[in-house]
């Protein structure tokens, strides 16, 4: 994805899921992806996490694994409001529900004002230790929302980390 000034890297593909295991069990099973990390409960409210502008307690179980170049990430919300529950609630089955790009962190802001003036606005975001996050609800043009993560010098080591 090329905004005006920064070419953002594909990082992310993330299903919303009923059940983590299960889903773990078929990809590894199907596909393949035996790297899961143990799924860890992940709070909102701990990262000033945000639903639609307003404060978020929302909670989910999330596992991710690296395969080639790309983070498969696995989402299973557990309770509170949140756009995880919110597709949930729309499709029982659970599905893709986004897709995610990254950049370092000192970008993100210009990519956050390039978005909103093609009309598409955060719809939750995260101040997570290794990245500052932002979803924009672009399912309507795209079919998935769009994650942006701007990557902390702690988040890069991080990435090197998971590669391994």
């Amino acid at each position: 994805m090329k905004t005006k000034n920064f070419e953002l890297q594909f990082t992310q593909i993330a299903w919303v899921v009923k059940d983590i295991k299960v889903t773990e069990k078929v990809l590894r099973e199907t596909m393949g992806i035996a790297n899961f990390s143990s799924p860890e409960i992940i709070r909102l409210r701990d990262f000033g996490g945000t639903h639609y502008g307003e404060p978020s307690d929302a909670e989910s179980l999330v596992s991710i694994a690296y395969t080639g170049e790309t983070f498969i990430e696995l989402i299973q919300p557990i309770s509170g409001r949140s756009i995880f529950q919110d597709y949930l609630d729309k499709n029982p089955a659970g599905g893709v529900h986004h897709i995610a790009y990254s950049l370092p962190v000192a970008n993100l802001d210009q990519v956050i004002s390039e978005m909103a003036a093609k009309g598409f606005h955060v719809v939750t975001s995260v101040n997570h230790p290794i990245a500052k996050i932002v979803f924009f609800d672009t399912s309507k043009d795209t079919g998935v929302f769009t994650e942006i993560m701007g990557i902390t010098e702690e988040g890069e080591k991080a990435v090197q980390k998971m590669k391994r």
